[in-house]
């Protein structure tokens, strides 16, 4: 028996010496508990000599700040009968405090005043400057009236009670890491104990759900139905709902945007022939006895155009949310850019216009489109400045881009808008919407979508005018036509 107790003493010693004979459990306890005293230490070493330094150093401002009070109440009389005597008797009282020690000296050294302490001996000789013994911090100054020297003052103070303060905060500090190195270890053994292996492999497959948002993907089956296999099981009920209700989604919002794609298209013949009916109808009514009818005729008739181009913006918007594409050609984005500044001169009413287009820029992509999306940026720089406004209009070439910018010098963009203002029915509060009441809030999600629809880009940011500017990225086309695949378009 007594050898049997000796093999399992020793056994038991070699499985404490040695920490790879230790359980799992332990060692990851252990790992932890010391990574947390590691840095409980580093932690407690910084914070314990931030806050000596900082008790220490309001300390030596006290004493300084009181031989500075000290230079300025006080001064060396010297009468004509008598002893040198300082004024005022009476100091301040925040100088003389429990612990303060305080002496004047005239000009020869000798002392003339001092406190009544055991402890004012210890201050010496009156020595300019700062000096640290028998516990005490010193301060000598001199007392100057008119810049000649009349004195001296040396004013003392005890240092016990800072290094007592400080002792006392390096003793939580010490006291706070081991708690925390304590409870490192308790937790560390608590957590160790779990089955990690089998909740690992469940979070590494929904961190990979996550990332590729595929919810038909499964989750694993621990091989033990315990409570581990109760939450796969509930992760993996939970996915097939939400792949479920996904799929649910998409075919809702596909036949959605179908019927809208298909509506705007059917709307559009009706309120073409409404137009020409009303066209034709003003056009009929010119005598001075149908100045009303006419003014009837002419509100119907901006009612329906302002219809038509919101009816326009929805078809184009839905056929690209339906997918609805067709194939880019090649073009001179140069060229069309001139053609919408035509199309827009007219409109800028007493705005300044200025264009800077001389590059032929041949990109791949729809005309219509892309005079589209350059006739909204001036649109809504027009919408968005007051009369007197300079908007230019900009197209260059850089890194295979070609880049149109729309800069004006009006009221510019909050910067917290710059992102959401190409979101859809966003609208502004630009002097001419007000007045004309006819922004739908879609030009700009247009312009975005149609430079998403080229591979490109659009950003609105400050000009240099501090007004607002536009910079839509479409990519160059290849030298040769040949070797460019056709893109999609959204008409």
């Amino acid at each position: 028996m007594v050898a049997a107790a000796r093999t399992n003493t020793a056994a038991w010693l070699r499985r404490v010496v040695h920490p790879r004979a230790w359980p799992v459990r332990w060692r990851l306890a252990a790992v932890s508990s010391g990574l947390t005293l590691v840095i409980l230490m580093i932690f407690g070493g910084v914070i314990g000599q931030i806050a000596t330094n900082r008790i220490r150093d309001d300390f030596n401002n006290e004493v300084h700040n009181a031989v500075e009070t000290l230079q300025r109440e006080l001064r060396v009389v010297y009468p004509l009968i008598g002893k040198p005597r300082p004024e005022p008797s009476r100091l301040a009282p925040y100088v003389l405090t429990d612990d303060a020690l305080l002496r004047v000296f005239d000009r020869g050294g000798e002392v003339i005043a001092e406190t009544k302490s055991p402890r004012t001996s210890e201050l010496g000789r009156p020595e300019r400057g700062i000096q640290e013994e028998n516990g005490l911090r010193i301060e000598t100054a001199v007392l100057k009236e008119e810049g000649v020297g009349t004195g001296y003052v040396q004013y003392g103070r005890s240092t016990a009670h800072v290094d007592d303060t400080i002792d006392r905060i390096w003793l939580m500090i010490v006291a706070g890491i081991l708690g925390g190195t304590l409870l490192a270890v308790f937790a560390g053994v608590a957590i160790a104990s779990r089955a990690m292996r089998p909740i690992a492999a469940l979070t590494a497959s929904a961190r990979e759900i996550a990332d590729t948002r595929d919810t038909s993907q499964h989750m694993p089956r621990p091989p033990v139905e315990d409570e581990v296999g109760e939450l796969a099981e509930t992760l993996e009920q939970m996915l097939r709902s939400l792949d479920g209700a996904r799929s649910e989604r998409e075919q809702a919002l596909q036949q959605q945007r179908e019927f809208v794609a298909d509506a705007s298209h059917e709307l559009r013949t009706p309120l073409t022939s409404v137009l020409a009916n009303l066209e034709l109808l003003q056009a009929s009514l010119g005598g001075a006895d149908q100045a009303e009818d006419r003014e009837m005729v002419d509100s119907a008739l901006r009612s329906s155009r302002r219809m038509s181009r919101l009816v326009s913006d929805l078809l184009l918007l839905a056929r690209a949310d339906a997918g609805r594409l067709a194939p880019h050609r090649r073009c001179d984005l140069a060229e069309i850019a001139g053609e919408a500044a035509a199309e827009a001169a007219p409109l800028m009413g007493g705005r300044h216009f200025e264009i800077d287009n001389d590059v032929p820029l041949r990109v791949e992509g729809s005309a219509d489109e892309l005079h589209r999306m350059i006739l909204n940026l001036l649109d809504n720089a027009t919408r968005h400045t007051p009369d007197g406004a300079t908007i230019k209009l900009s197209l260059a070439q850089r890194d295979g881009f070609a880049v149109v910018e729309v800069a004006d010098d009006g009221p510019g963009i909050p910067a917290a808008m710059r992102t959401q203002i190409f979101d859809r029915f966003v609208r502004g509060e630009g002097p001419a919407d007000t007045a004309r009441g006819t922004g739908t809030g879609l030009g700009l999600a247009i312009v975005s979508a149609v430079a998403t629809s080229h591979s490109g880009t659009v950003e609105a940011t400050e000009s240099d005018s501090g007004g607002a500017l536009f910079r839509a990225r479409i990519p160059i086309a290849d030298a040769d036509p040949a070797d460019k695949k056709h893109s999609s378009s959204i008409f």
